[in-house]
Formats: structure tokens, sequence, C-alpha cells
């Protein structure tokens, strides 16, 4: 019987106050972040992690001294792989590799290994492409599936898919249900709050922006409110780079000035976590409270929700038809 490996990639978080520093250096020495050659890159990422320990570890704080990522991936895994054995006749089994934390893909590259299968499929959990993010996990993995020895036939599914059914349904349905609560206090505004991204990266030819807006557009098509005031933002900015823009802090501002009620909506993060927990949560809640902005509701992200563990095992069946190459490191 055919035996198939599903291996789910995500960026990871501490799972300790202490490993904190360590994965904020793995993230800083990710040459897909931070875009100089060794062995300044090594020491820009020491002097970073070092200096944005302090504040990263009052977040982590705030969510009990970790991140909660590790954890409902987990839970996205586990459940994935319920639908796919319910499916299909053939055997899945779902790993999971977090990027700047463990598990590491190594690691996990040895537990596949030991698994024996007949095929691999791998599947970022970035519903928009990135260099920084889905071309960087991959490339990982390409390096440390070599190291591993591992040869089966695989199948990539490179392609974001910002416009996924199941993935836009999901979060019509739970962002439906805030606006209908924020009306009671006016005309609300959706805020699609994305990750940011330096310009410099973008400038390269980075998709994600468009990509984004891609997701955003689906969104408004699948909600269907009439004449909805919406806006795609970005936030988590760090650093003295330029960001791509609006920011979302700055159109929280906008909306207390406006004196508009708020619903926002996290359009590039399937599991919620510190920028969704904390950075929306807590602090974009404090700064709306702050600029009198009438009513404010965070919608979750996608999880464990039905419709999108469907669409993740549609995108795991339908890839199933043809062998795609892993990336090669560069």
């Amino acid at each position: 019987m055919k035996k198939t490996a599903v291996i789910l990639f995500n960026l990871g978080g501490p799972c300790s106050l202490t490993e904190v520093q360590p994965f904020l250096f793995n993230l800083f020495n990710d040459p897909a972040i931070l875009r100089v050659p060794q062995p300044f890159r090594f020491m820009l990422a020491k002097l970073i992690s070092a200096r944005r320990t302090p504040v990263a570890r009052e977040i982590y704080a705030q969510l009990g001294g970790s991140s909660p990522i590790l954890k409902n991936t987990q839970a996205q895994a586990q459940a994935l792989e319920a639908v796919l054995n319910f499916r299909q006749a053939n055997p899945y089994k779902v790993f999971l590799t977090m990027r700047y934390a463990p598990p590491f893909a190594l690691e996990v590259a040895s537990a596949v290994k030991d698994y024996k299968p007949d095929h691999m499929i791998l599947l970022p959990l970035y519903p928009q492409f990135s260099t920084t993010t889905t071309e960087s996990s991959l490339k990982e993995w390409a390096q440390v599936a070599r190291m591993a020895g591992l040869k089966e036939h695989s199948t990539c599914i490179c392609s974001p898919w910002p416009t996924e059914k199941g993935f836009i349904n999901a979060l019509t349905g739970m962002t439906r249900t805030a606006y209908e609560e924020a009306k009671r206090y006016g005309k609300p505004r959706v805020l699609f709050s994305a990750h940011g991204l330096p310009e410099k990266i973008v400038k390269t030819g980075d998709p994600y922006p468009a990509q984004c807006a891609e997701t955003v557009e689906a969104l408004r098509k699948s909600l269907a409110l009439p004449d909805l005031d919406s806006v795609l933002c970005f936030q988590s900015r760090v650093g003295p780079l330029k960001w791509i823009t609006p920011s979302t802090e700055e159109e929280v501002q906008r909306a207390g000035r406006d004196k508009v009620p708020l619903v926002i909506v996290p359009i590039a993060f399937v599991s919620d976590h510190s920028e969704t927990l904390v950075e929306i949560e807590i602090e974009l809640r404090a700064v709306a409270t702050q600029t009198g902005v009438p009513f404010f509701a965070r919608v979750p992200a996608v999880g464990t929700n039905p419709l999108f563990i469907e669409a993740l095992a549609d995108l795991v069946v339908a890839s199933e038809k043809g062998d795609t190459p892993i990336p090669l490191e560069n």
C-alpha cells in the first residue's frame, strides 16, 4: 500500500523565554531575511537578536512564556492527517517543521526517512508566496533532504494559495460574524492585515504584496457587503528600513480620527500567535481605545477551522496528480 508523507512548513516560535534569543538569531541569520554576506550577517544577527530579546521576551511573557504556534500547527497537522486518512485508502502521515525553532528541518527529514514513504508532499503554511517565507523554507528543506538521504518522489505545493476557496470561506464566515457585531456602532471599517515586508525586498520582485491584494479581493467578493469600507495594511515592522504601507497601526489611528468601528482580519497567518494575540489583540486594541475607536474586533486566524483543513486536504490530493522538483539551494 502506498504511503504518503505530508510535510507542513511554518515559521516557528520560542517554546520558552530562554529560547527567544536563539529564535531571533536564527531569524536574522537567514539570508532571505538579512541580505548581507557572511560573516557580516552572522555578526549582525547576533547584535540584532541581543538587542531585540528583552522586548520580545515581554511579548511572549504575555502569552504565558512561549509562542503557541507549535501547538497550533500540531493541531492543524493532526486535523489534516485525520481528514486525509478518512478520504483516501492509502495512509498519510503529516509531519511539521519550523524554520527558526524546533522541530528543525533536519530532524524532521530524518523522521520522514524512518517512515519510509513512497511519496512526499511539501506544503508551506504561508497563503501568499514570499522569498522570505515559502522560498526560504523550501530551500532549507532541499538541503537537509539531501543530507538525510531522502530520495523518494516529492510533490511541492510551491505555488501559494492566496485565493483558495476553503481558506477564503473560513475567513469570510468569521469576518461576517465580527462585522455584524461591529455594525451596532456604525458603519464598520475592515482592516485586512498582513505581516509587513521591507520595500527593498519587494523591489527585487517578491510577489507577496500583490498576492495579499489577491486575497483581499477574493474576501471582498466572498463577503459581498455593499460599499465595504476596507483597507489592506501591514503590521510587525522592525528595524530602520522602509516597509510597505499603509501600516496597520496607522490605519487604526485613522479609524480613531474617523470614529468608525473596526474589524481586523489576519490574512497572512493561518494560526494565532504573537502577531495576532499580542500585536493585534493587545497592542492595537490599546491604540484603538486611546484614539477613540468605538468598537474593535479581531477575527481569529483560520486555525483548525474545518473549511480550512478541508482546503489543505484538497491541495494535497490535487497535488498527487504530478511531481514537481524541490527548489534547489542557491
